[in-house]
């Protein structure tokens, strides 16, 4: 029979880094029975496999699901292969196009082996939504949507907010948050896990399991994790995001770029280091015992370590500290090579036919590989900003160096000839050009 630690001592790993519990009683109550006859509970993520690649936001919830793993619970990872073909509405003003069976297979297939990275995969099962709706029937879809009525719906914020503005409402959409919440019939889930913006789909489950004569799972909910800016939630669209399988020098320079402040949370919530642990080192850094910048070094290896080796993490916290400490460029910068047709602004660069120099770069007379480049292409292109928009921020922010020098023009000349080292904030790529 398995051993499982005190109630107290359970519900103190849970609460750290969570949101909400509905409710913490029910936890208590169902952790106490589990401990009592040996039985672990059925705790239940369910992701929808909309894009090919998760970044660090969306670890947060999976670490969630680690705790209850290290405790000795049944964790269930289902992947919303059945679902994702409807679209979650949540966060949407406009309907938003379902994606193709096809898709939805070949990032269900990515995410499986991303989420190995924090979750281990002899003691997860994983499942898919599926199994259980491909076999619904239509009279079995009416059955399910009778369980809810419309009032409650249009207690969603996402849909009040279209249903007051006159904007549509696809029927389709009406049926997500009931599909939602029958994964959690169809599973017997006892705890259910999801960000804060999932709260509605997952209350949706806890009536749903009532309806179908089953007791109502427990839902605990984390919070959204903000990128980069410190503002907005990580999202790859808005270019603030920490991929999970990004180059480990790349990794841990992001993480170096986040504020003191921020540092804080990303320990609480992408860390396994104690909340109580976490209180001390802020008030050692209060007191001057103890500097941010060392803090954040270890943050960013700890991270690195966790999704590619300690020994990544060590050779990237090396070749950070050589590239922004010591102003040196670290021996494995990341190469990429441009097609110069693709940026190009001019074939050849106005006052220098004669030969010379530009921004300490070096140009052939009279031929067809000096040419004049947009920063803000050059920077995009290079993968350095998300977008011409973010790049010219940046351009602005005198954050753009090429070859160890400030460059504040809009654009300059360079030879196709020739590799660069171009630097942005803390990042930096070797260019080299295709003609």
């Amino acid at each position: 029979m398995p051993q499982f630690a005190p109630v107290d001592e359970q519900l103190a790993h849970i609460k750290k880094g969570t949101a909400e519990i509905i409710r913490e009683s029910e936890l208590r109550a169902k952790l106490e029975k589990s401990r009592a006859g040996g039985k672990p509970l059925r705790v239940k993520l369910g992701l929808d496999p909309t894009a090919p690649d998760l970044h660090l936001g969306h670890t947060v919830v999976l670490r969630k699901l680690k705790h209850f793993q290290d405790l000795g619970h049944t964790i269930i990872f289902l992947i919303g292969d059945f679902t994702g073909m409807i679209g979650d509405p949540t966060g949407r003003s406009v309907t938003r196009p379902p994606l193709s069976r096809e898709q939805i297979e070949q990032n269900a297939e990515t995410y499986k082996a991303q989420v190995f990275k924090i979750l281990d995969p002899k003691k997860t099962v994983v499942d898919f939504n599926s199994r259980w709706f491909s076999k619904f029937s239509a009279e079995d879809f009416i059955r399910l949507a009778a369980k809810y009525t419309v009032s409650q719906m249009l207690e969603r914020e996402d849909f009040h907010k279209r249903f007051q503005k006159e904007k549509p409402i696809a029927v389709h959409e009406l049926l997500y948050p009931l599909a939602q919440g029958y994964d959690s019939v169809a599973l017997e889930a006892d705890v259910e896990l999801g960000g804060t913006d999932q709260k509605f789909n997952l209350l949706v489950g806890r009536e749903l399991q009532r309806a179908y004569g089953q007791q109502s799972q427990v839902v605990v909910t984390t919070p959204i994790l903000e990128g980069l800016d410190g503002v907005n939630k990580m999202s790859k669209s808005l270019g603030n995001a920490i991929g999970i399988h990004e180059p480990p020098l790349e990794m841990y320079g992001k993480i170096m770029s986040i504020s003191d402040e921020m540092m804080w949370r990303y320990y609480e919530l992408l860390t396994d280091v104690s909340a109580a642990e976490i209180e001390r080192t802020k008030q050692d850094v209060a007191a001057g015992k103890a500097h941010p910048m060392n803090l954040k070094k270890a943050l960013a290896g700890q991270i690195v370590a966790d999704f590619h080796s300690g020994e990544a993490a060590q050779k990237a916290g090396n070749d950070w500290a050589k590239q922004f400490q010591k102003d040196e460029v670290p021996e494995n910068v990341e190469e990429v090579r441009i097609n110069i047709f693709r940026v190009r602004v001019a074939d050849v660069l106005p006052g220098d036919r004669e030969g010379g120099t530009s921004q300490g770069i070096n140009f052939e007379p009279n031929n067809r590989t000096s040419f004049v480049i947009k920063i803000d292409k050059l920077v995009k292109e290079a993968g350095l900003a998300t977008s011409v928009t973010e790049a010219n921020r940046k351009l602005k922010e005198r954050a753009v160096s090429i070859n160890g020098e400030l460059i504040e023009e809009p654009a300059i000349g360079i030879s196709a000839k020739q590799a660069l080292t171009l630097r942005v904030g803390k990042r930096v790529k070797r260019v080299s050009f295709l003609l």
